[in-house]
């Protein structure tokens, strides 16, 4: 795919993170069943929806996409309509709403919570663990790519490469805890039914209205400290994860498998703010002398052999994002807390 040099609006934006690629649109002439994805009105959830319908359509296949969520912004909704999306209000912490749920042969799970769990960590076990319970237990017969986190694992220096599959996880803090207490969940009810299930590793996905890169920029733009206390991240694009956990569905299976995402680099958050700091013509501080030197971080060799190499790699992101934040592009206000690594989020 040629890359754009910038986006002049959100549409422009979605349409192009929303573009399938060749090997998407095979694997849905491949795929049997329709496609639902839960959690749907979520940072990620829009996009990939309107990607799952761009590529059933450049297959030529009949596929339903069906997008669940509560749908607390109508809009959100109306937008997913008027893709080609079935959109279905459902609150997955209500048991029977969820045993209302059509039954579908391919299911992305997304829905979660995160921002907040400081001070009201029962709403976060819920939403993590309980709701997860309720959709593994209804949907025993699917195949299920349930996503979940690179903060499962233990803290890490940018010197040892990033945590592959194999290393056990150590979630530090509530968030991350609930996170693996997801897992778990999936997992018993993967054993019990033998239901198909692949664990989504994700590390930060970028979309220039929110993202670690658009948090340092925003520091910086706002003439604020940049928050050096973690030295390093992983990021990938939003339309590559979107294509990541759909493509997924066809490695999903029993007993379950584990599949970090994210990009190649692990790169240097200094190093990003100096960047930006050239690109928005604003001076760098930073908060402390020195990073600390533990991060979160994957290694997503796997996925590149499974998938190839993100298209996007993060100095291309890094451009469109100083142009996105130049041009007074919207964001979303839902920071990552990339700096965090003492599990309080």
């Amino acid at each position: 795919m040629s890359l754009p040099e910038r986006f002049a609006n959100e549409s422009e934006l979605d349409a192009f993170i929303a573009r399938p690629s060749t090997a998407l649109v095979e694997m849905m002439k491949r795929l049997d069943g329709d496609i639902m994805i839960l959690g749907v009105a979520g940072k990620m959830g829009v996009t990939m929806a309107m990607q799952a319908v761009n590529a059933v359509r450049a297959a030529g296949v009949e596929k339903k996409i069906y997008g669940v969520a509560r749908f607390s912004d109508p809009a959100a909704q109306d937008k997913l309509e008027a893709s080609g999306v079935c959109t279905i209000a459902c609150d997955l912490l209500d048991q029977a709403s969820v045993e209302s749920l059509p039954q579908v042969r391919n299911i992305v799970f997304m829905a979660g919570r995160k921002f907040g769990t400081q001070g009201s960590e029962e709403q976060t076990w819920a939403m993590n663990v309980l709701a997860p319970a309720y959709v593994a237990e209804h949907f025993k017969g699917s195949r299920i790519v349930a996503f979940s986190t690179g903060c499962v694992y233990p803290l890490v220096s940018p010197t040892e490469g990033g945590c592959t599959e194999d290393v056990l996880p150590l979630p530090v803090g509530e968030y991350s805890q609930s996170c693996l207490g997801r897992e778990r969940i999936f997992e018993y009810y993967s054993k019990k039914y033998q239901t198909e299930l692949l664990l989504f590793r994700l590390n930060y996905a970028i979309d220039l209205r929110y993202g670690v890169l658009h948090d340092i920029a925003m520091m910086i733009w706002n003439g604020e400290k940049v928050n050096n206390s973690v030295s390093a991240f992983n990021a990938i694009w939003q339309g590559s994860a979107n294509e990541a956990a759909l493509r997924s569905l066809e490695l999903a299976e029993y007993p379950r498998r584990i599949l970090n995402v994210t990009g190649m680099e692990t790169y240097s958050t200094e190093a990003a703010a100096q960047e930006f700091g050239k690109l928005l013509g604003k001076k760098v501080e930073f908060m402390y002398p020195e990073s600390g030197d533990k991060c979160y971080l994957n290694n997503a060799s796997k996925m590149a052999e499974l998938f190839g190499v993100p298209e996007v790699d993060i100095p291309q992101m890094i451009q469109w994002q100083a142009d996105w934040i130049k041009s007074g592009g919207r964001t979303i206000n839902k920071p990552t807390h990339f700096e965090v690594n003492n599990g309080k989020f």
